[in-house]
């Protein structure tokens, strides 16, 4: 049996055309896609995401949150390029807008995009820590006393398993930092990103190192995908997930409900379920306030407390997400 490409040779052959991931699906060229959508903001979505998309049909839910359609070129009301401010927190690509803990823009690279990111639009080029080899962004961590350094971007599994593990070690050897948070898609939607390189810097890491995932679909959830989760375990790694309530993906409490079990089969603890950040050309994903407080209560109703994640959503300025009021 032909042992599979590395990592970076499935994200170097990734989808990147609307009219390849139009041909593979068996969907027609100009099923919902737009090319001027793509033009704006690129397609790129892995095979090993793609084999989970169903073919033949145009509404999939996973297909949804990569397919570039013509919804994102409407201009909306209160949809904006920067929906978070963080132009307003960002400095040499450090973020810090809550007390304690700092995000390092670490790179613009990522394995998906996601179509309702609210980054689509981040000036990368002005805004990456790595910049000197992250030495301007580790002072000012130091400086501020960070006690949790949260590695962003793009995706931070976007960097090679020795730039990461000098980077975790550099990050161990502040005074008051205390744990390490890694927010990536990676292991969603690329899962052999979880190779033995990784698991084993995980393992030698010096600093207690949490990976908060990003999947909004059981059906992401595939044997590969709990693989790779269930190697991250095994490396001592606390995962929890935070989802996008999303409409049209995942805006039913049966299919929340079903995404919580999974993550719990694989050994990951919700977290999050955000409402969407109103950035440009995301619109059409928005789910208001009154039903995501109705799907919460019926998570509430089908679920132990600790299978629902906390409905919030980020208020720019505010001190920390905030929680929606849901009422019983």
């Amino acid at each position: 049996m032909p042992s599979r490409a590395s990592w970076q040779r499935q994200l170097r052959d990734a989808v990147r055309n609307v009219g390849e991931l139009a041909a593979l699906l068996q969907l027609p060229a100009d099923a919902l896609a737009s090319e001027a959508a793509a033009r704006d903001f690129p397609l790129l979505v892995p095979r090993a995401y793609v084999a989970r998309i169903r073919k033949r049909d145009p509404r999939d839910p996973l297909l949804l949150q990569v397919l570039p359609t013509a919804h994102e070129t409407l201009a909306v009301a209160g949809f904006t390029p920067d929906p978070l401010a963080e132009s307003e927190f960002a400095r040499g690509g450090v973020v810090r807008k809550y007390r304690g803990r700092s995000l390092l823009i670490t790179t613009g690279a990522c394995p998906v995009h996601c179509r309702y990111c609210f980054r689509r639009a981040f000036p990368y080029s002005e805004q990456l820590a790595a910049r000197n080899d992250f030495a301007e962004a580790l002072e000012r961590l130091a400086e501020d006393g960070t006690r949790e350094a949260i590695l962003s971007g793009g995706d931070p599994l976007s960097l090679g398993n020795a730039r990461l593990e000098s980077l975790l070690g550099r990050l161990a050897a502040l005074p008051a930092l205390r744990r390490v948070r890694l927010h990536t898609r990676f292991p969603i939607v690329l899962p052999d990103r979880v190779d033995r390189g990784l698991v084993a810097l995980l393992e030698r890491a010096r600093v207690g190192v949490v990976i908060v995932l990003h999947a909004n679909h059981p059906r992401e959830l595939d044997d590969g995908v709990a693989g790779a989760l269930g190697a991250l375990r095994g490396a001592g790694v606390t995962l929890l997930n935070q989802s996008v309530l999303l409409r049209g993906v995942n805006d039913d409490a049966h299919v929340l409900a079903e995404l919580s079990e999974r993550l719990f089969e694989c050994g990951v603890l919700p977290y999050y379920l955000h409402l969407l950040d109103p950035v440009a050309g995301a619109a059409h994903f928005d789910v208001d306030e009154p039903r995501a407080r109705q799907l919460y209560r019926e998570l509430l109703a089908r679920l132990p407390g600790y299978l629902v994640p906390r409905l919030v959503r980020e208020v720019p300025g505010q001190a920390s997400k905030t929680p929606l009021p849901v009422g019983l």
